[in-house]
């Protein structure tokens, strides 16, 4: 079979970047994987939250400049953590042909989790991008894991996640490989 991937960026808004941990990095990281698919003819979906105090046309709602999408990509627009919940994400991802979604994004615990689980439930293969994700700044001595704990952690649980007759890959994205030959 071949796999036809899509690389997905999740809710890189400018206000939930000011709260991100190691925010100018994951935008860097993503944004290198996002040029490199552009290049191989890999589409790029941006989904955008709206709500909760991220506004449309308000500063704060809009993506981090270095992500933003490129004339004629497709940005979804979502209300919940489940980036496919009442949205076309999942007819792009079919009129695409996607077969793949390569998962990076905000946040690594929330957005990032639901969406990548929810994708491998509507039978698409996954790569997490495991220095693609992150989530908010916080010092660990709340409920919360502190945030490197938490990207740490939820790599190794999508590192040994099990889902029948689906291909669940954790890479850094400088081993996402979007040769033809490579898919």
């Amino acid at each position: 079979m071949t796999h036809a991937p899509v690389v997905l960026v999740i809710d890189m808004q400018n206000a939930l970047a000011a709260i991100a941990h190691r925010a100018a990095g994951t935008v860097a990281v993503i944004a290198g994987l996002c040029a490199r698919a552009r290049a191989a003819g890999v589409p790029v979906v941006t989904v955008q939250h709206h709500g909760g105090g991220l506004e449309p046309g308000t500063p704060g709602w809009r993506i981090v400049p270095e992500l933003a999408p490129a004339a004629g990509e497709t940005v979804i627009a979502k209300t919940s953590a489940d980036s496919f919940l009442d949205t076309g994400l999942d007819a792009t991802l079919q009129a695409l042909g996607a077969t793949e979604v390569v998962v990076t994004g905000f946040a690594t615990e929330i957005c990032v989790d639901t969406t990548a689980r929810q994708a491998l439930s509507r039978r698409y293969d996954l790569v997490l991008v495991a220095d693609g994700h992150t989530t908010s700044v916080r010092d660990g001595e709340g409920p919360y894991a502190a945030p490197d704990a938490s990207v740490a952690h939820h790599n190794e649980i999508f590192r040994n996640l099990d889902f029948p007759g689906r291909s669940v890959r954790v890479l850094p994205a400088a081993e996402v490989d979007f040769r033809p030959s490579a898919r």
